[in-house]
């Protein structure tokens, strides 16, 4: 009988889980954090069966120096703001020691609507980068080629601001 070897992916690829919404078929979720424009600062990937929740620390501790007027360069936001997937008191506590004020809608407690103001950005930035096809269907089996792909689509989206508004 034969079996896979140990340096071959699982199938669909590395970094590629279980979809729980599209009975079992193997995907991945884009993570990312966005400035208040929506030009992507962090993208990430990870299984489609990972809770959102679970990459929140990986994305602000891959954030960037951002440099500023004057003084240092700051290393954190004032704010996030957040859909309901990341309202768990660990994730608020762990924001507020380290500066951050987080802006999560609560589950069951809050609509919708509060939150759309600011939420509505990263949907849009997520429409920039689904609009290449080859982010919409993950292709390869390779993450390393696939985050390829994604950092070059944040790059054009920034490109593209810059030339509209510059």
């Amino acid at each position: 009988m034969w079996t896979r070897p140990a340096c071959h992916p699982p199938h669909g690829g590395t970094l590629t889980g279980s979809n729980p919404t599209d009975r079992g078929k193997f995907g991945c979720k884009h993570h990312l954090i966005v400035d208040q424009r929506g030009l992507p600062l962090v993208v990430q990937i990870s299984g489609a069966n990972v809770h959102d929740s679970q990459m929140l620390c990986p994305l602000i501790n891959a954030l960037p120096l951002v440099a500023g007027l004057s003084g240092h360069p700051r290393r954190r936001p004032d704010k996030l703001h957040a859909d309901k997937g990341y309202d768990y008191a660990c994730y608020r506590r762990w924001l507020r020691q380290r500066g951050i004020t987080p802006r999560i809608a609560r589950r069951g407690q809050e609509s919708k609507e509060r939150l759309g103001r600011y939420r509505w950005v990263v949907e849009r930035t997520i429409g920039w980068l689904h609009r290449y096809r080859r982010l919409h269907i993950r292709y390869e089996r390779r993450a390393e080629i696939h985050l390829a792909f994604l950092y070059l689509a944040c790059s054009l989206i920034c490109w593209r601001f810059i030339q509209r508004f510059c």
